[in-house]
């Protein structure tokens, strides 16, 4: 019998490899191979799976990587990149390990597990091209990216390779540093260095995590207590209806013509979302999980299996001058079919009256359908309607404040500050602006961005404390006041808060996220648990620290096999989230893999004992940091640093 035909098919090859490898195997080969292995699992293959890529083989050193979309491709090749270049910091020079990474898009021979072909051999070629922790190119990959990503590429000319007929031309991509790159150095030098509270820990890592993206995770049901057998979100058994009726906004469509103009229509989008949100009566997913449809053409029927809800709302916007138009469009998700659909034309200072006239229909609409469940009687909405200009402006200073704020670096952060406080100025009321204010303090207090850090705190809890005095009906006043009083260590205040806030807007995925951490680490772990899952379920494509939260959640309940699951789904790990992880395996019988976790969390943070842990570890009572210093100790952290023999 004939053997089959070697398939062909386009593809986007990413090759890489480690620069100087054999030197540094020279100087230490137990060690840099240890930490090439660390360097791949943590950092290259997760990027490599969020970015849809496959690793076709490893070379000693060097990986070949092919992906269906070269979009991807690129985008994997930025984020590794950066991420390795953020573990490298505090690392001596001499135990650094740098990338090179080539792409190319050409025709490639699929046989027997490998890929060969032209296709290939021109990605090898570039990535020796490519200069340490860099990234090169060829024409064809710029051609078919150079509009579809924010990125620049500088042109470096024609270049004859080896083994290749024609010359090819080729494009470095700059890497300057961005919100994940800075994020990621801050983490490190705290891991490295301590903290005095352990929220800064936590809490600059999830910033971290939230810089760095969010993606879905085959683990999902099991974690939000679907059945395991019930498969992922596009299967419509994975995510049973909600009880009540349950709805996603999409991002609206920008028909302006001016791609500037996307920061005020998702803005507009997330208006909406946010007040549908506090109708207590619906159950309404999250703008993290609905956004991952921003641009793309849907099945509305598919958006509806995928998160879960019967009902979409979907709809565009068209800004020109003072005027404004908008279309809105209810859709039953079961049947494709058309609820209701409105169009709107206004003076600009009029989209605060069509948000709530859009809101006032929907919570009509579905009050009707679901039998009168009392959404229709629950009117006192924080309405914006026949607000003055003053208003307009407010909103567009603190739209212009978030894009700055969630780039996550410091000069952004006080350019945000600085748009905030003209916001509040013109609209001292505007609890969101208040809040989020109040957030730029924290951030820099997590981040070491704060010259006199306690100074820093304390005046994200005077903000905080002003925008629950100025707004005490908007959930995110209550939100701010309970992260910073969390970062304060004061628990009993910070619960206060979450509930409060999880009260006026039982909808916000992000806010009982947080709630059920801190839940966690004051004696009602399992009530924690429930609250992330609370957040899993009206935020399917969930943020990777959502896992985290979850995980240690899990651990604090004794909950261990769960606890892996949960922590071993997490992607962007460090030295806690690996602690935690190991703790679960010892607790399981599992030494091994505890160990394991371990060494990859020391890796990171070689100064990381069980005194650090009973010092930093944010627990009230006594006897629940003993149970995680007793999964430690049975993991095989060292006591401390002096008992731990060196290797």
């Amino acid at each position: 019998m004939a053997e089959p035909e070697p398939r062909r098919r386009l593809a986007a090859v990413l090759a890489t490899d480690a620069v100087g490898y054999s030197r540094l195997m020279g100087q230490d080969e137990a060690g840099t191979h240890g930490r090439l292995k660390a360097l791949r699992k943590s950092l290259v293959e997760p990027q490599v799976a969020v970015h849809h890529g496959h690793i076709v083989k490893l070379t000693g050193d060097g990986a070949l990587i092919e992906f269906a979309s070269v979009v991807d491709a690129v985008l994997c090749a930025v984020d590794v990149q950066r991420a390795v270049a953020a573990h490298d910091q505090g690392v001596p020079d001499d135990q650094r390990i740098a990338l090179r990474i080539g792409i190319n898009l050409g025709d490639v021979i699929f046989d027997d597990g490998d890929i060969y072909g032209d296709g290939v051999n021109v990605a090898a070629r570039l990535e020796t091209l490519a200069e340490p922790g860099g990234i090169c190119v060829s024409r064809t990959v710029y051609n078919h990216v150079k509009d579809k990503v924010d990125l620049t590429f500088e042109p470096m000319g024609e270049h004859r390779v080896k083994n290749i007929a024609e010359p090819i031309t080729i494009y470095r991509v700059p890497l300057d540093a961005d919100p994940a790159s800075l994020l990621a150095q801050k983490a490190k030098r705290f891991a490295r260095t301590g903290w005095r509270h352990w929220p800064v820990a936590t809490a600059a890592a999830l910033l971290l995590i939230l810089a760095g993206g969010a993606a879905w995770y085959g683990e999902m049901p099991r974690l939000i207590g679907v059945p395991s057998d019930a498969g992922g979100p596009a299967e419509a058994a994975a995510l049973p209806l909600p009880d009540k009726p349950s709805i996603a906004v999409l991002p609206f469509d920008n028909l302006s013509g001016d791609p500037e103009q996307d920061y005020f229509v998702d803005g507009v989008t997330e208006d909406l979302i946010t007040a549908l949100s506090r109708f207590d009566d619906l159950f309404v997913i999250a703008r993290h999980s609905t956004f991952v449809y921003k641009g793309q053409s849907v099945d509305i029927r598919q958006v509806g299996r995928e998160l879960g809800v019967r009902y979409v709302l979907e709809g565009s916007l068209q800004r020109a001058g003072d005027r404004v138009r908008v279309t809105a469009q209810l859709i039953d998700a079961s049947t494709g079919h058309h609820l209701w659909a409105e169009r709107y034309e206004r003076q600009l200072v009029d989209i605060f009256a069509v948000q709530d006239e859009v809101t006032q229909r929907i919570a009509a609409t579905l009050g009707a359908i679901g039998g009168g469940r009392g959404v229709l009687q629950r009117t006192e909405l924080a309405r914006t309607s026949g607000k003055s200009i003053n208003s307009l402006r407010a909103f567009d200073y603190y739209l212009r404040a978030i894009e700055l704020h969630d780039r996550f670096t410091k000069e952004d952060m006080d350019r945000a500050r600085e748009l905030f406080r003209k916001a509040i100025e013109l609209d001292p009321a505007y609890g969101r602006a208040r809040s989020k204010l109040a957030f730029t303090y924290y951030v820099d207090y997590v981040a070491g961005w704060a010259s006199i850090p306690e100074e820093t705190l304390a005046k994200a809890l005077e903000t905080a404390e002003e925008a629950v005095a100025a707004a005490p009906s908007e959930s995110w006043t209550h939100w701010a006041l309970a992260a910073a009083s969390f970062l304060a260590s004061r628990h009993e205040q910070s619960l206060r808060a979450y509930a409060q806030a999880v009260a006026l807007n039982p909808n916000d995925a992000d806010i009982h996220a947080e709630f059920g951490l801190t839940l966690s680490y004051v004696g009602r772990a399992e009530e924690g648990v429930a609250q992330i899952q609370t957040a899993m379920r009206l935020n399917p494509y969930h943020p990777d620290w959502y896992l985290w939260n979850l995980g240690i959640a899990r651990y604090n309940a004794r909950q261990y096999e769960d606890a892996v699951a949960a922590l071993a789904a997490f992607h962007n790990h460090t030295p806690q989230s690996r602690l935690f992880l190991a703790a679960s395996h010892a607790q399981l019988g599992e030494k091994a893999d505890a160990e394991a976790q371990v060494a990859e969390a020391r890796l990171l943070a070689p100064d990381y004992t069980v005194a650090r842990a009973i010092e930093t570890e944010p627990y009230q009572d006594r006897a629940d940091l003993e149970h995680y210093v007793d999964g430690l100790r049975k993991a095989g952290l060292p006591e401390n640093l002096s008992s731990d023999a060196p290797t």
